[in-house]
């Protein structure tokens, strides 16, 4: 087992990225412009949290007492995580045609992902939109077809994720909350609402934290979870998606371009609400590590600190990018 969080990031990244290149088409599969746009995107760097999250979901459940215990001491990348990798980098082609499609005029208007140009910049917006939805579409081809095999308990494995990462990407998650964003910020015509507390945090719930779930509960139910331990790390990711949301928008008030390789300072620009905007940066501060604080908790209650899942938690409310 690799000990240290930058080891297992290292590795992690490593064999994501190197699948990915795998799952991606390319010509004559697809038109060359659309794979070179899907792949530009891709490719562009970012933290891949959510494909590690679900690496290391999948591994820490196969740790874990009430785990099968496919993984010996030593092993780099396990069976477990082998069996979670396609879901892992589905979830990733999903991230990336969310920022696509969020960048666009439309949405967003925004010119830096990353570190480089937005897609629609460098390809044109309608590039950008069929690579993302390309992406989207390809992620579920991805999720129904690896693992490959003709065991029964993985396919049925297969279908839980295929639903819970549909629902978390769909009307009810991601999308839902993306809405509810555009609504907060009177980008949705007269239908303008304003959003307190409890409603920043539900909007966060779906735009956000649905998609970081999905990953880490898709490395739990692809590495044979029972019941209670996918309900824990549910739980888990949950405060971790919230977390990761609260320094989200620290980072756009606090961080600078360089760090972020995105725009900065535009959530406030656009008036869009935040969590600095409601309660400041120190209460801020504060909220992101009670996330860390109750994700270290599930964990430790059931039974699933063997492995890297409390240090990304740290990771994620300690990030400067």
């Amino acid at each position: 087992m690799v000990d240290t969080l930058a080891g297992f990031l290292k590795i992690a990244r490593a064999e994501v990225d190197d699948a990915l290149n795998r799952y991606l088409p390319a010509p004559p599969t697809c038109p060359e412009i659309v794979s070179e746009a899907m792949r530009y995107s891709v490719f562009a760097g970012g933290k891949r949290l959510r494909p590690i999250l679900a690496l290391a979901a999948a591994d820490a459940v196969d740790r874990s007492p009430a785990g099968l215990r496919h993984a010996d001491a030593m092993q780099r990348f396990t069976p477990a995580m082998e069996l979670a990798l396609p879901a892992a980098c589905a979830i990733e082609m999903i991230h990336t045609y969310s920022l696509i499609h969020d960048d666009l005029p439309a949405m967003d208007n925004d010119t830096l992902r990353r570190g480089q140009p937005t897609l629609h910049v460098k390809f044109g917006d309608g590039i950008a939109i069929l690579a993302g939805d390309g992406l989207h579409a390809e992620a579920f081809t991805l999720l129904a077809r690896e693992p490959i095999g003709p065991d029964a308990d993985i396919a049925d494995r297969k279908l839980r994720v295929i639903r819970l990462v549909a629902e978390a990407a769909g009307a009810a998650g991601m999308v839902g909350g993306q809405t509810i964003d555009l609504q907060a910020a009177g980008q949705a015509g007269p239908r303008t609402i304003v959003l307190d507390r409890d409603g920043l945090r539900a909007m966060h719930a779906r735009k956000t934290g649905a998609l970081i779930r999905a990953a880490a509960v898709s490395g739990a139910i692809m590495a044979g979870a029972p019941d209670g331990l996918v309900g824990a790390v549910d739980r888990y990711a949950t405060d971790l998606g919230l977390a990761f949301q609260i320094v989200d928008d620290i980072l756009d008030v606090e961080g600078s371009a360089e760090q972020l390789g995105k725009t900065t300072g535009k959530d406030a620009a656009g008036s869009k609400p935040t969590y600095p905007a409601l309660f400041g940066l120190e209460e801020s501060h504060r909220l992101a590590s009670e996330c860390a604080v109750r994700a270290h908790r599930t964990l430790q209650d059931a039974q699933l600190t063997s492995g890297h899942l409390g240090a990304i938690a740290d990771w994620v409310v300690s990030r400067r990018n």
